[in-house]
Protein backbone atom coordinates (compact mmCIF):
# COMPACT_ATOMS: atom_id res chain seq x y z
CA UNK A 1 0.00 0.00 0.00
CA UNK A 2 2.65 2.24 1.19
CA UNK A 3 4.81 1.62 -2.56
CA UNK A 4 1.16 2.31 -3.87
CA UNK A 5 1.16 5.72 -2.49
CA UNK A 6 4.48 6.51 -2.97
CA UNK A 7 3.96 5.65 -6.90
CA UNK A 8 0.93 7.54 -7.32
CA UNK A 9 2.72 10.53 -5.16
CA UNK A 10 5.21 11.17 -8.35
CA UNK A 11 2.77 11.29 -11.03
CA UNK A 12 1.62 14.98 -11.95
CA UNK A 13 -1.40 16.60 -10.96
CA UNK A 14 -2.39 15.48 -14.96
CA UNK A 15 -1.24 11.82 -14.39
CA UNK A 16 -3.30 11.78 -10.76
CA UNK A 17 -6.18 12.84 -12.37
CA UNK A 18 -6.39 10.54 -15.24
CA UNK A 19 -5.26 7.35 -13.13
CA UNK A 20 -8.49 8.52 -10.90
CA UNK A 21 -10.29 8.73 -14.23
CA UNK A 22 -9.39 5.19 -15.43
CA UNK A 23 -10.09 3.54 -11.93
CA UNK A 24 -13.83 5.55 -11.90
CA UNK A 25 -14.26 4.11 -15.53
CA UNK A 26 -12.75 0.50 -14.33
CA UNK A 27 -14.93 0.27 -11.33
CA UNK A 28 -17.80 1.53 -13.59
CA UNK A 29 -17.60 -1.30 -16.32
CA UNK A 30 -17.27 -3.49 -13.38
CA UNK A 31 -20.47 -2.73 -11.52
CA UNK A 32 -21.86 -2.77 -14.95
CA UNK A 33 -20.92 -5.99 -16.43
CA UNK A 34 -21.38 -7.68 -12.58
CA UNK A 35 -24.49 -5.69 -11.02
CA UNK A 36 -26.03 -4.36 -13.54
CA UNK A 37 -26.07 -6.68 -16.07
CA UNK A 38 -27.84 -9.10 -13.46
CA UNK A 39 -30.45 -6.72 -12.63
CA UNK A 40 -31.04 -6.41 -16.51
CA UNK A 41 -31.32 -9.73 -16.57
CA UNK A 42 -33.40 -10.22 -13.75
CA UNK A 43 -35.65 -7.29 -15.38
CA UNK A 44 -35.69 -9.04 -18.62
CA UNK A 45 -36.95 -12.43 -16.76
CA UNK A 46 -40.07 -10.36 -15.28
CA UNK A 47 -40.78 -8.84 -18.33
CA UNK A 48 -41.24 -12.55 -20.11
CA UNK A 49 -43.07 -13.67 -17.56
CA UNK A 50 -45.57 -10.82 -17.66
CA UNK A 51 -45.68 -10.75 -21.53
CA UNK A 52 -46.92 -14.59 -21.33
CA UNK A 53 -49.18 -13.54 -18.10
CA UNK A 54 -50.52 -11.40 -20.66
CA UNK A 55 -51.20 -13.85 -23.12
CA UNK A 56 -52.97 -16.31 -20.81
CA UNK A 57 -55.76 -13.82 -19.29
CA UNK A 58 -57.97 -14.49 -22.27
CA UNK A 59 -57.56 -17.81 -22.02
CA UNK A 60 -58.13 -18.25 -18.44
CA UNK A 61 -61.01 -16.13 -18.78
CA UNK A 62 -62.46 -18.19 -21.24
CA UNK A 63 -62.57 -21.45 -19.20
CA UNK A 64 -63.88 -19.93 -15.96
CA UNK A 65 -66.89 -18.62 -18.01
CA UNK A 66 -67.63 -22.70 -18.46
CA UNK A 67 -69.08 -22.64 -21.65
CA UNK A 68 -68.73 -25.58 -23.89
CA UNK A 69 -65.67 -25.83 -25.49
CA UNK A 70 -64.59 -24.36 -28.94
CA UNK A 71 -61.88 -24.94 -30.60
CA UNK A 72 -62.18 -21.97 -32.90
CA UNK A 73 -62.78 -19.71 -30.20
CA UNK A 74 -59.55 -20.79 -28.13
CA UNK A 75 -57.48 -20.70 -31.41
CA UNK A 76 -58.76 -17.07 -31.46
CA UNK A 77 -57.95 -16.57 -27.68
CA UNK A 78 -54.58 -17.88 -27.79
CA UNK A 79 -52.94 -17.11 -30.84
CA UNK A 80 -49.62 -14.36 -30.38
CA UNK A 81 -46.66 -13.99 -32.33
CA UNK A 82 -44.43 -14.19 -29.11
CA UNK A 83 -45.32 -17.49 -27.22
CA UNK A 84 -47.13 -20.79 -27.32
CA UNK A 85 -50.33 -21.65 -25.09
CA UNK A 86 -51.56 -24.99 -23.83
CA UNK A 87 -53.53 -26.65 -21.25
CA UNK A 88 -52.53 -29.82 -19.44
CA UNK A 89 -55.61 -31.60 -18.47
CA UNK A 90 -54.42 -35.27 -16.02
CA UNK A 91 -51.40 -35.27 -17.28
CA UNK A 92 -52.22 -34.96 -20.81
CA UNK A 93 -50.56 -31.39 -22.50
CA UNK A 94 -52.98 -30.07 -25.78
CA UNK A 95 -51.60 -27.49 -27.85
CA UNK A 96 -54.28 -24.12 -28.19
CA UNK A 97 -54.05 -22.46 -31.65
CA UNK A 98 -50.51 -22.30 -33.65
CA UNK A 99 -48.47 -23.36 -30.72
CA UNK A 100 -45.00 -24.15 -30.63
CA UNK A 101 -44.64 -28.47 -31.11
CA UNK A 102 -41.49 -29.14 -28.55
CA UNK A 103 -40.07 -32.45 -27.66
CA UNK A 104 -41.71 -34.72 -25.62
CA UNK A 105 -39.83 -34.32 -22.94
CA UNK A 106 -40.52 -31.02 -22.76
CA UNK A 107 -43.85 -31.46 -22.10
CA UNK A 108 -43.22 -34.45 -19.79
CA UNK A 109 -41.47 -31.49 -17.69
CA UNK A 110 -44.03 -29.37 -17.92
CA UNK A 111 -47.07 -32.09 -17.05
CA UNK A 112 -44.57 -33.08 -13.88
CA UNK A 113 -44.46 -29.24 -12.68
CA UNK A 114 -48.17 -28.56 -12.98
CA UNK A 115 -48.53 -31.35 -10.71
CA UNK A 116 -47.25 -28.95 -7.93
CA UNK A 117 -49.76 -26.33 -8.10
CA UNK A 118 -52.66 -26.02 -5.75
CA UNK A 119 -55.07 -23.28 -4.79
CA UNK A 120 -52.59 -21.37 -2.60
CA UNK A 121 -50.25 -21.70 -5.12
CA UNK A 122 -51.97 -21.44 -8.72
CA UNK A 123 -48.85 -20.14 -10.70
CA UNK A 124 -44.99 -20.79 -10.94
CA UNK A 125 -42.88 -19.51 -13.66
CA UNK A 126 -40.02 -21.28 -14.65
CA UNK A 127 -36.76 -21.34 -17.19
CA UNK A 128 -35.94 -24.72 -18.66
CA UNK A 129 -32.82 -25.53 -21.18
CA UNK A 130 -33.20 -28.18 -24.05
CA UNK A 131 -30.43 -28.41 -26.02
CA UNK A 132 -28.59 -24.80 -26.75
CA UNK A 133 -32.22 -22.96 -26.45
CA UNK A 134 -33.50 -22.05 -23.50
CA UNK A 135 -37.20 -21.49 -22.63
CA UNK A 136 -39.50 -19.26 -20.19
CA UNK A 137 -42.59 -20.78 -19.19
CA UNK A 138 -45.70 -19.51 -16.97
CA UNK A 139 -48.20 -22.63 -15.24
CA UNK A 140 -51.41 -21.23 -14.16
CA UNK A 141 -53.96 -23.42 -12.49
CA UNK A 142 -57.51 -22.35 -13.43
CA UNK A 143 -60.78 -24.37 -12.19
CA UNK A 144 -63.40 -25.21 -15.13
CA UNK A 145 -66.52 -27.12 -14.29
CA UNK A 146 -64.96 -27.56 -11.02
CA UNK A 147 -62.24 -29.63 -13.09
CA UNK A 148 -58.70 -28.36 -12.54
CA UNK A 149 -56.60 -27.16 -15.59
CA UNK A 150 -53.48 -25.89 -16.08
CA UNK A 151 -53.21 -22.86 -18.60
CA UNK A 152 -48.92 -23.45 -19.53
CA UNK A 153 -47.19 -20.53 -21.74
CA UNK A 154 -43.83 -21.02 -23.12
CA UNK A 155 -41.27 -18.94 -25.40
CA UNK A 156 -37.75 -19.25 -25.97
CA UNK A 157 -35.22 -16.73 -25.64
CA UNK A 158 -34.60 -15.37 -28.51
CA UNK A 159 -37.12 -12.32 -27.84
CA UNK A 160 -35.01 -11.91 -24.56
CA UNK A 161 -31.67 -11.71 -25.96
CA UNK A 162 -33.14 -9.24 -28.34
CA UNK A 163 -34.45 -6.93 -25.45
CA UNK A 164 -31.36 -7.69 -23.78
CA UNK A 165 -28.89 -6.98 -26.67
CA UNK A 166 -31.36 -3.59 -27.01
CA UNK A 167 -31.32 -2.73 -23.03
CA UNK A 168 -27.35 -3.16 -23.21
CA UNK A 169 -26.71 -1.34 -26.34
CA UNK A 170 -29.17 1.63 -25.53
CA UNK A 171 -27.37 1.51 -21.85
CA UNK A 172 -23.57 1.13 -23.05
CA UNK A 173 -24.51 4.30 -25.38
CA UNK A 174 -25.63 6.21 -22.94
CA UNK A 175 -22.61 5.69 -20.47
CA UNK A 176 -20.16 6.39 -23.49
CA UNK A 177 -21.99 9.50 -23.65
CA UNK A 178 -22.19 10.19 -19.83
CA UNK A 179 -18.33 9.66 -19.62
CA UNK A 180 -17.58 11.32 -22.15
CA UNK A 181 -19.12 14.57 -21.10
CA UNK A 182 -17.42 13.97 -16.97
CA UNK A 183 -14.44 13.21 -19.02
CA UNK A 184 -14.73 16.73 -20.67
CA UNK A 185 -15.62 18.11 -17.66
CA UNK A 186 -12.91 17.36 -15.21
CA UNK A 187 -10.06 17.99 -18.12
CA UNK A 188 -11.40 21.40 -18.07
CA UNK A 189 -12.04 21.42 -14.23
CA UNK A 190 -7.83 19.82 -14.06
CA UNK A 191 -6.89 22.65 -16.97
CA UNK A 192 -8.48 25.23 -14.39
CA UNK A 193 -6.26 23.78 -11.65
CA UNK A 194 -3.09 23.42 -13.45
CA UNK A 195 -2.70 26.61 -15.24
CA UNK A 196 -2.89 28.66 -12.51
CA UNK A 197 -0.38 26.49 -10.58
CA UNK A 198 2.26 26.46 -13.23
CA UNK A 199 1.78 30.48 -13.31
CA UNK A 200 2.69 30.04 -9.52
CA UNK A 201 5.42 28.00 -10.23
CA UNK A 202 6.93 29.97 -13.10
CA UNK A 203 6.25 33.03 -11.36
CA UNK A 204 8.39 31.67 -8.44
CA UNK A 205 11.02 30.05 -10.70
CA UNK A 206 11.75 34.21 -11.85
CA UNK A 207 11.52 35.55 -8.65
CA UNK A 208 14.23 32.72 -7.48
CA UNK A 209 16.55 34.43 -10.90
CA UNK A 210 16.09 37.90 -9.82
CA UNK A 211 13.99 38.74 -12.78
CA UNK A 212 11.20 41.29 -12.18
CA UNK A 213 7.40 39.91 -12.57
CA UNK A 214 3.93 39.98 -11.84
CA UNK A 215 1.67 37.26 -10.95
CA UNK A 216 -2.12 37.87 -12.02
CA UNK A 217 -4.88 35.21 -11.21
CA UNK A 218 -8.38 36.04 -10.48
CA UNK A 219 -9.58 33.33 -8.55
CA UNK A 220 -11.66 33.29 -5.38
CA UNK A 221 -10.52 29.93 -3.98
CA UNK A 222 -7.82 28.43 -2.55
CA UNK A 223 -5.44 28.62 -5.48
CA UNK A 224 -6.44 32.67 -5.84
CA UNK A 225 -5.81 32.58 -1.88
CA UNK A 226 -2.23 30.99 -1.68
CA UNK A 227 -1.46 33.16 -5.40
CA UNK A 228 -2.23 36.31 -2.87
CA UNK A 229 -0.40 34.91 0.02
CA UNK A 230 2.93 34.34 -2.23
CA UNK A 231 2.47 38.10 -3.95
CA UNK A 232 2.55 39.22 -0.47
CA UNK A 233 4.97 37.25 1.23
CA UNK A 234 7.48 38.60 -2.22
CA UNK A 235 6.36 42.08 -1.39
CA UNK A 236 7.22 41.51 2.50
CA UNK A 237 10.41 39.89 1.73
CA UNK A 238 11.55 42.57 -0.76
CA UNK A 239 10.42 45.44 2.03
CA UNK A 240 12.75 43.46 4.41
CA UNK A 241 15.46 43.01 2.19
CA UNK A 242 15.36 46.73 1.19
CA UNK A 243 14.87 47.14 4.78
CA UNK A 244 18.21 44.95 5.62
CA UNK A 245 20.12 46.84 3.36
CA UNK A 246 19.11 50.01 4.69
CA UNK A 247 19.55 48.70 8.64
CA UNK A 248 23.48 47.47 7.31
CA UNK A 249 24.20 50.79 5.89
CA UNK A 250 23.07 52.61 8.87
CA UNK A 251 24.89 49.93 11.15
CA UNK A 252 27.83 50.51 9.26
CA UNK A 253 27.65 54.34 10.36
CA UNK A 254 26.47 53.49 13.87
CA UNK A 255 29.78 51.12 13.46
CA UNK A 256 31.76 53.59 12.33
CA UNK A 257 31.27 56.71 14.58
CA UNK A 258 32.87 54.65 17.65
CA UNK A 259 35.36 52.71 15.70
CA UNK A 260 36.78 56.07 13.94
CA UNK A 261 36.31 57.71 17.92
CA UNK A 262 38.56 55.15 19.46
CA UNK A 263 41.16 55.09 16.92
CA UNK A 264 41.75 58.67 16.53
CA UNK A 265 41.82 59.40 20.80
CA UNK A 266 44.18 56.40 20.66
CA UNK A 267 46.50 57.87 18.03
CA UNK A 268 46.08 61.15 19.95
CA UNK A 269 47.18 59.87 23.19
CA UNK A 270 49.76 57.94 21.81
CA UNK A 271 51.26 61.41 20.59
CA UNK A 272 50.77 62.70 23.68
CA UNK A 273 47.89 64.34 23.62
CA UNK A 274 44.53 64.41 25.43
CA UNK A 275 41.32 65.22 23.15
CA UNK A 276 39.40 65.40 26.21
CA UNK A 277 41.58 67.48 28.20
CA UNK A 278 43.23 64.92 30.56
CA UNK A 279 44.21 61.61 30.20
CA UNK A 280 42.03 59.77 32.10
CA UNK A 281 38.52 61.64 30.48
CA UNK A 282 40.16 60.75 26.91
CA UNK A 283 40.62 56.93 27.98
CA UNK A 284 36.67 57.36 29.65
CA UNK A 285 35.60 58.47 25.97
CA UNK A 286 37.32 55.31 24.32
CA UNK A 287 35.76 52.91 26.82
CA UNK A 288 32.29 54.44 26.43
CA UNK A 289 32.91 53.82 22.77
CA UNK A 290 34.41 50.48 22.85
CA UNK A 291 31.28 49.74 25.13
CA UNK A 292 28.71 51.18 22.47
CA UNK A 293 30.60 48.78 19.90
CA UNK A 294 30.38 45.89 21.60
CA UNK A 295 26.76 46.98 22.54
CA UNK A 296 25.68 46.85 19.02
CA UNK A 297 28.01 43.92 17.87
CA UNK A 298 26.68 41.82 20.64
CA UNK A 299 22.81 42.47 19.37
CA UNK A 300 23.48 42.00 16.08
CA UNK A 301 24.69 38.25 16.85
CA UNK A 302 22.35 37.68 19.66
CA UNK A 303 19.21 38.28 16.63
CA UNK A 304 20.93 36.17 14.35
CA UNK A 305 21.49 32.91 16.54
CA UNK A 306 18.37 33.44 19.14
CA UNK A 307 16.19 31.53 16.79
CA UNK A 308 18.68 28.51 16.84
CA UNK A 309 18.56 28.98 20.14
CA UNK A 310 14.81 28.97 21.20
CA UNK A 311 13.62 26.34 18.99
CA UNK A 312 16.31 23.93 20.02
CA UNK A 313 16.58 24.51 23.87
CA UNK A 314 13.37 25.86 25.13
CA UNK A 315 11.05 22.99 24.27
CA UNK A 316 9.52 22.30 28.44
CA UNK A 317 11.72 24.66 30.11
CA UNK A 318 10.08 27.42 32.06
CA UNK A 319 11.40 30.31 33.52
CA UNK A 320 10.65 32.14 36.99
CA UNK A 321 9.58 36.03 35.74
CA UNK A 322 9.81 37.41 39.20
CA UNK A 323 13.39 36.04 39.62
CA UNK A 324 14.38 37.51 35.94
CA UNK A 325 12.64 40.86 36.73
CA UNK A 326 14.23 41.78 40.22
CA UNK A 327 17.56 40.59 38.96
CA UNK A 328 16.69 43.07 35.53
CA UNK A 329 15.80 45.75 38.02
CA UNK A 330 18.73 45.55 40.10
CA UNK A 331 21.22 46.05 37.46
CA UNK A 332 19.62 48.58 35.88
CA UNK A 333 18.92 50.82 38.50
CA UNK A 334 22.39 52.83 37.46
CA UNK A 335 21.26 53.46 34.12
CA UNK A 336 19.22 56.52 35.52
CA UNK A 337 18.89 57.07 39.30
CA UNK A 338 16.59 59.65 39.20
CA UNK A 339 13.77 57.37 37.83
CA UNK A 340 11.76 55.24 40.40
CA UNK A 341 11.23 51.90 39.29
CA UNK A 342 7.46 50.55 40.91
CA UNK A 343 6.87 47.05 40.96
CA UNK A 344 4.19 44.36 40.89
CA UNK A 345 5.31 41.43 40.60
CA UNK A 346 3.73 38.18 41.73
CA UNK A 347 5.91 34.70 41.18
CA UNK A 348 5.26 33.30 37.85
CA UNK A 349 6.42 31.03 35.67
CA UNK A 350 7.08 31.99 31.38
CA UNK A 351 7.65 28.92 28.91
CA UNK A 352 10.98 29.83 27.55
CA UNK A 353 14.96 30.12 28.39
CA UNK A 354 15.58 32.22 31.20
CA UNK A 355 18.58 33.85 29.34
CA UNK A 356 16.18 35.01 26.61
CA UNK A 357 13.44 36.45 29.02
CA UNK A 358 16.34 38.23 30.23
CA UNK A 359 17.43 39.71 27.45
CA UNK A 360 13.81 40.31 26.11
CA UNK A 361 13.81 42.29 29.52
CA UNK A 362 16.95 44.24 29.61
CA UNK A 363 15.62 45.52 25.93
CA UNK A 364 12.57 46.75 27.08
CA UNK A 365 13.78 47.92 30.39
CA UNK A 366 16.68 50.05 28.15
CA UNK A 367 13.77 51.51 26.04
CA UNK A 368 11.99 52.74 29.22
CA UNK A 369 14.73 54.21 30.56
CA UNK A 370 15.51 56.31 28.15
CA UNK A 371 12.04 57.81 27.14
CA UNK A 372 10.79 57.84 31.18
CA UNK A 373 10.38 61.28 32.77
CA UNK A 374 9.76 60.43 36.23
CA UNK A 375 9.02 56.94 36.69
CA UNK A 376 8.73 53.15 35.59
CA UNK A 377 5.62 50.43 36.39
CA UNK A 378 6.42 46.79 36.33
CA UNK A 379 3.35 44.54 36.84
CA UNK A 380 4.00 40.34 36.72
CA UNK A 381 0.63 38.17 36.78
CA UNK A 382 0.27 34.54 35.46
CA UNK A 383 1.02 34.92 31.36
CA UNK A 384 0.83 38.51 31.79
CA UNK A 385 3.75 41.00 31.96
CA UNK A 386 3.44 44.79 31.72
CA UNK A 387 6.29 47.29 31.79
CA UNK A 388 4.91 51.06 31.33
CA UNK A 389 6.35 54.41 31.92
CA UNK A 390 5.62 57.76 31.64
CA UNK A 391 7.73 59.27 29.02
CA UNK A 392 6.16 60.80 25.58
CA UNK A 393 3.67 58.74 23.38
CA UNK A 394 4.18 56.81 20.19
CA UNK A 395 2.91 58.28 16.65
CA UNK A 396 0.04 55.98 16.14
CA UNK A 397 2.09 55.06 12.45
CA UNK A 398 4.97 53.63 14.46
CA UNK A 399 3.08 50.76 16.49
CA UNK A 400 1.95 49.23 14.09
CA UNK A 401 5.76 48.61 13.09
CA UNK A 402 7.19 48.51 16.73
CA UNK A 403 8.33 45.15 16.77
CA UNK A 404 8.87 44.60 12.90
CA UNK A 405 12.68 43.37 12.36
CA UNK A 406 14.97 46.10 10.48
CA UNK A 407 12.26 48.62 11.21
CA UNK A 408 14.03 52.40 10.97
CA UNK A 409 13.50 54.08 14.74
CA UNK A 410 13.84 57.38 15.90
CA UNK A 411 16.49 59.14 14.82
CA UNK A 412 16.68 57.04 11.65
CA UNK A 413 19.02 54.15 13.51
CA UNK A 414 17.70 50.91 13.02
CA UNK A 415 16.40 49.07 17.06
CA UNK A 416 17.39 45.57 17.54
CA UNK A 417 16.20 45.51 20.69
CA UNK A 418 12.69 45.38 20.49
CA UNK A 419 13.17 42.90 17.52
CA UNK A 420 14.45 40.50 19.97
CA UNK A 421 11.94 41.07 22.38
CA UNK A 422 9.14 39.92 19.58
CA UNK A 423 11.69 36.80 18.19
CA UNK A 424 11.42 35.44 22.24
CA UNK A 425 7.96 35.83 23.01
CA UNK A 426 6.94 34.79 19.21
CA UNK A 427 8.97 31.47 19.80
CA UNK A 428 7.15 30.69 23.17
CA UNK A 429 3.73 31.06 21.87
CA UNK A 430 3.34 35.02 23.28
CA UNK A 431 2.06 37.78 22.05
CA UNK A 432 4.35 41.29 22.62
CA UNK A 433 2.56 44.64 21.72
CA UNK A 434 3.02 48.11 22.70
CA UNK A 435 0.53 51.02 23.47
CA UNK A 436 -0.12 54.16 24.58
CA UNK A 437 -1.68 54.72 27.88
CA UNK A 438 -2.87 58.04 29.83
CA UNK A 439 0.34 59.49 30.72
CA UNK A 440 3.00 57.14 29.00
CA UNK A 441 3.75 54.14 26.96
CA UNK A 442 3.31 50.39 27.96
CA UNK A 443 5.08 47.44 26.59
CA UNK A 444 2.80 44.23 27.08
CA UNK A 445 3.51 40.29 26.80
CA UNK A 446 1.12 37.78 26.92
CA UNK A 447 -1.18 34.66 26.17
CA UNK A 448 -4.83 35.86 24.24
CA UNK A 449 -6.46 32.54 25.53
CA UNK A 450 -5.20 33.50 29.19
CA UNK A 451 -6.26 36.92 29.85
CA UNK A 452 -5.27 38.94 33.28
CA UNK A 453 -6.49 41.54 34.47
CA UNK A 454 -5.08 43.53 37.16
CA UNK A 455 -6.40 42.47 40.53
CA UNK A 456 -8.34 45.29 42.60
CA UNK A 457 -6.82 46.91 45.20
CA UNK A 458 -3.49 45.55 43.57
CA UNK A 459 -1.05 48.29 44.18
CA UNK A 460 2.58 49.24 42.98
CA UNK A 461 5.37 49.30 45.17
CA UNK A 462 8.87 51.13 44.32
CA UNK A 463 11.74 48.48 44.12
CA UNK A 464 13.00 48.13 47.97
CA UNK A 465 16.97 47.67 46.21
CA UNK A 466 16.41 51.06 44.39
CA UNK A 467 15.49 53.06 47.81
CA UNK A 468 18.52 51.60 49.36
Amino acid sequence: MKKLTGFFQKLSLTQQVLSMILLLLLAFAGFFFFFLGQNIESAISSQMYEIMANGQRPIISLLETELAYDENMYMYVSDSATQSNCLILDGEVHLLGDAKEMSREFYVYLAEQSMNLTKTSPVYNGFFRLGDISYYYRLTLVTSRKTPIVVASYMDNSYAKTLQRTLVDSTVYVTILAFFIFFMIMMIWVFSIIHPLNQIKNYIEKINKGEEVELHINRQDEIGEVAHAIVTMKDELTKQEKAKEEMIHNISHDLKTPIATIKSYSESIKDGIYPYGTLESSVDVILNNAQRLEDKVHNLLYLNRIEYLLTSDSEGVVTNMKDVVEQVVLNSAVIRPEIEVFTDVEEVFFDGLLEAWRVSIENIMDNAFRYAKSYIKIYVRENDLRISNDGPKMPEDRIDSLFRPFEKGEGGRFGLGLSIVHKVSKANNYIVMGYNTEDGVCFRIYRKEQPKKHKEGSRFKKDSKKEA
